[in-house]
């Protein structure tokens, strides 16, 4: 029994790698400004999550490889290789650094949303040591590279983050009705479509393909633990999005036009619920950045693994020496208070062609005999994954189009 319901697994630290300090911020803009009517996208990415995500542990369970590792090996023609080799390491290597910086900049907010202020004047350089604090307990967790323990200081991290806004949500005291209405009847208020499309693409995100791929194997090794695999995966998601879908109605409690960002939530809650709501989004937030900015060099490190054709683990020198860069860049950039525009704005460029080719990749490859035999998609989930691969098609125009001014 105690088997049976056990969750703990790469399913967590994928839901622990997307509520990051980005999901926050957008799902809180979302509550703010269009109250409960947008929740129906955040059921739509938990679906579209699930299905992708179940894809890329299915793979990496039963091939025994890395995703970006099977897309090399399948990937016969030399410039198709090439291009997809270097697309998804400069999408996932190369932009993952600056969203680090993101991700341990969430989490000083929080930090300072608790009023703990971190900022110290160096030879006239603001310098922020709470991003430097952030920065090394998160290089600690991964050097160590033990996987069990990595597991339970993120499933810790997320119990302690997912109570906080559920907590906080329960005491804006919520219309049950608004919210199944706006969960379950899907509607576009003027000016939402980029909200709604900001909703989907912040939950589905093209690194967490590769480390759940990658992960999954560090826990399990056999076929006949698929089922265990499908259920950590939905049911971690599941939460995941649930937290996310808290974090909306907590915003949507507040009517106020000028909510920007979680910070501005915490202190929009202290004149009606106290400081316990405004602790509550605090930690919250401080937690969701610490399991970001540990999950976004590591799958940094798992990718160009997987593209290089390394057989090294997680204590190896070269795997080390990956999420060290993206780490370190990050606490650079977060602790000087440096916004990286034109390295996220590349950012955006490749994720943007990287997701709906990833996704493309991972329907073509779950079809595949020779790599799944009897393990490949049914009917079904070919329907369901194709019906995603065009929605993401048409995130990755809109981010391209945003970044160039074209939308």
């Amino acid at each position: 029994m105690k088997k049976r319901f056990n969750i703990s697994g790469p399913g967590v630290l994928v839901a622990a790698a997307f509520i990051g300090p980005g999901t926050v911020t957008v799902c809180t803009l979302a509550g703010a400004t269009y109250g409960y009517s947008l929740l129906w996208a955040l059921v739509l990415s938990i679906v579209a999550t699930i299905v992708l995500q179940e894809m890329a542990a299915r793979i990496g369970l039963i091939s025994g490889s890395g995703l970006s590792k099977v897309i090399r090996a399948y990937t016969t023609h030399p410039v198709a290789r090439m291009l997809s080799i270097g697309l998804i390491l400069s999408a996932i290597g190369i932009g993952n650094g600056a969203y680090e910086a993101g991700n341990i900049s969430g989490g000083v907010l929080g930090l300072e949303a608790l009023g703990l202020s971190g900022t110290v004047n160096i030879a006239g350089l603001a310098l922020n040591y709470w991003s430097i604090l952030i920065g090394l307990i998160a290089g600690i967790i991964l050097y160590i590279g033990s996987y069990k323990l990595l597991e339970r200081i993120l499933v810790s991290l997320v119990i302690v983050m997912s109570l906080a806004f559920v907590i906080t949500a329960i005491v804006t005291q919520p219309s049950i009705s608004g919210i199944l209405k706006g969960s379950l009847l899907p509607q576009i208020p003027e000016g939402s479509l980029l909200t709604i499309m900001a909703l989907v693409g912040t939950t589905v995100v093209p690194y967490n393909l590769f480390l759940h791929a990658s992960l999954v194997r560090e826990k399990w090794q056999q076929p006949e633990d698929l089922a265990a695999v499908k259920r950590d995966t939905r049911v971690a998601i599941i939460l995941g999005g649930l937290v996310s879908m808290c974090i909306v109605i907590c915003a949507a409690a507040i009517n106020n036009p000028d909510i920007n960002n979680a910070a501005d939530l915490a202190q929009s809650l202290r004149p009606l619920f106290g400081d316990y709501a405004t602790y509550f989004i605090g930690i919250g937030l401080g937690a969701a950045g610490l399991t970001s900015a540990i999950t976004a060099p590591l799958a940094a490190a798992y990718v160009v693994k997987g593209c290089l054709g390394w057989e090294s683990g997680l204590k190896s020198t070269p795997f080390r020496m990956v999420w060290l860069v993206v780490l370190l860049a990050g606490i650079i950039f977060s602790s000087i208070g440096f916004k990286p525009i034109t390295i996220i704005q590349f950012a955006q460029v490749t994720n943007g062609i990287v997701l709906p080719l990833i996704a493309g990749y991972l329907i073509w490859l779950a079809n595949k005999k020779s790599l799944l035999g009897k393990y490949t998609n049914t009917t079904t989930q070919n329907v369901l994954s194709i019906v995603i691969w065009l929605i993401v098609l048409g995130l990755g125009l809109r981010s391209i189009l945003k970044v160039f001014g074209i939308l």
